[in-house]
């Protein structure tokens, strides 16, 4: 029988060239948590304990695919966002905590402190596994949540996650890219917010190949000379579809807060805030139309 030590040892040895040993380490945590129920903290205090052999099984199945770079959470099939448990799979991106941090800052902004009995109204663009939006709905019980996305793969996963979560949220497949079939309804968006592909070639050159073998292309990447090109749609969309002092949220390219910011400044938004994230890198943008 195998020790929750002989597990790590065989995951620090068969991971060396994927992973750093941190994000090995991380893994290792996550794949035993999810298949043998123990939790975090027992892993860790534990490490003599036996790992039965039908969980071993499970286990080094796990290693092989974790050795071609599948990310972890596609091969488990989940993972958490802002408390909340949410199905993945290569249609949709994996949510990241960078994200949650927007959903943060959604939550906590004063706008949705509405003093009528006005209720709050919310577009999602590009919404992927949905983990904003169902996020901000299960926050904000009485808001009207609308998502939308051009992948029918994503949508259905989106819809599942909803569900999972006990949320209604209404998902729509639209291209917001396309403005001549792009017309959600004709009501207006207290908020609007937008996840929406941002990286580069020059990007994706540096990133690893769990992300960029495995996550969709068409929710990651722009092209090289016009890497704004999904904020100037929603941006013109929010100029028309948000209410008046409503606001627009981006989760954004790190090398390119200046120039969102220019870019939405020159549209006629007010109020604009780059906001940086955890690791002290621009992230968020929040404007007011």
């Amino acid at each position: 029988m195998k020790t929750i030590k002989d597990v790590f040892l065989e995951f620090q040895q068969g991971l060396t060239g994927v992973y750093d040993s941190r994000e090995t380490e991380a893994i290792t945590l996550l794949v035993l948590e999810e298949i043998t129920g123990m939790s975090r903290a027992k892993l860790k205090a534990f490490p003599g304990n036996e790992v039965d052999g039908e969980a071993v099984e499970k286990i080094q199945g796990i290693l092989q695919e974790l050795k071609t770079g599948k990310p972890v959470q596609y091969i488990l099939g989940s993972t958490e966002f802002y408390g909340l448990s949410f199905l993945v799979n290569p249609a949709t991106l994996i949510p990241r905590p960078e994200t949650e941090e927007l959903v943060e800052w959604i939550i906590e902004s004063k706008k949705l402190k509405v003093e009528s009995k006005k209720l709050v109204s919310i577009l999602d663009i590009g919404t992927g596994s949905g983990c904003i939006a169902i996020s901000l709905k299960k926050n904000l019980p009485d808001a009207n949540v609308t998502a939308i996305d051009i992948s029918a793969g994503a949508l259905h996963t989106a819809r599942q996650n909803a569900v999972i979560n006990e949320v209604k949220v209404d998902f729509m497949e639209k291209d917001i890219l396309n403005s001549s079939e792009f017309k959600v309804n004709s009501q207006k968006y207290d908020i609007i917010v937008s996840n929406p592909p941002y990286v580069t070639l020059e990007d994706k050159l540096q990133m690893h190949q769990n992300v960029t073998g495995f996550e969709p292309h068409s929710a990651l990447f722009v092209p090289e000379n016009d890497p704004l090109i999904f904020y100037k749609a929603i941006a013109d969309y929010a100029l028309e579809y948000l209410s008046p002092g409503g606001l627009l949220f981006f989760e954004i390219n790190e090398n390119f807060g200046k120039e969102t910011v220019e870019l939405l400044t020159d549209k006629g938004f007010i109020d604009i805030e780059l906001r940086r994230d955890m690791s002290g890198r621009d992230r968020m943008v929040k404007a007011v139309n």
